[in-house]
């Protein structure tokens, strides 16, 4: 979380985001209520390089949203990588199907349309990356449930990690959003099968490594 003029900054020196992902952003603000559940090019390239770096070969996505982050993390598969990516709401599955069709990985992107909390436990899979970026009062279970299905050395990141900085504040009882994060960030320094560090990243992504 930074200012103003250094998100602007960050932005004008971070590599441009392709035009079928600008077109993708712009129909995502047109189309959709909540556009800021789009990655954006900072973080959607973050998330690339992180995928190129670890070179993926199986990737699982809880929160498709309109297929950014998906685009960008499927970019590090291996040749043989499959992404699976889970979205609960059939409405958006438009625009996010429209547009990983257009990419070089459409056939590498494997795309669910459910609750996440369902479709994992079928998912017969052991990934080397995880994103979560899905309703934030359920983080906790989505971590529980993806843990044993992640390889050792593998990892696991989670956006959203500051919740607009209300995890600094003063909450009450009827935000599960905010406790869900609270809830889940404690858990994760304090469990020792893991590392972590929480990336202040945007709003903040909780990087989590999976000890060997």
């Amino acid at each position: 979380m930074v200012n103003e003029k250094l998100t602007k900054y960050i932005e004008e020196h971070t590599t441009p985001e392709s035009e079928l992902l600008y077109k993708l952003d712009r129909e995502t603000h047109l189309k959709t209520f909540y556009p800021r559940m789009l990655s954006g090019n900072t973080q959607g390239k973050f998330l690339e390089m992180i995928s190129c770096m670890i070179r993926p070969e199986a990737i699982l996505e809880i929160g498709t949203f309109t297929g950014y982050s998906a685009i960008c993390l499927s970019r590090g598969l291996t040749e043989t990588g499959v992404l699976h990516t889970i979205e609960i709401n059939p409405e958006i599955q438009n625009i996010s199907e429209k547009y990983i069709k257009m990419t070089d990985y459409s056939q590498k992107i494997k795309r669910y349309i459910g609750n996440a909390l369902e479709v994992i436990p079928t998912i017969d899979e052991t990934f080397d990356l995880v994103f979560i970026d899905a309703d934030k009062e359920n983080y906790l279970s989505y971590y529980k449930l993806v843990y044993d299905k992640v390889c050792p050395g593998g990892f696991i990141l989670a956006d959203n990690a500051l919740w607009g900085g209300k995890v600094i504040q003063e909450i009450n009882n009827s935000d599960k959003e905010t406790r869900g994060i609270l809830e889940f960030n404690d858990f994760i320094q304090n469990d020792n099968r893991v590392e972590n560090v929480l990336v202040s990243l945007r709003d903040g992504i909780m990087m989590i490594r999976k000890k060997e």
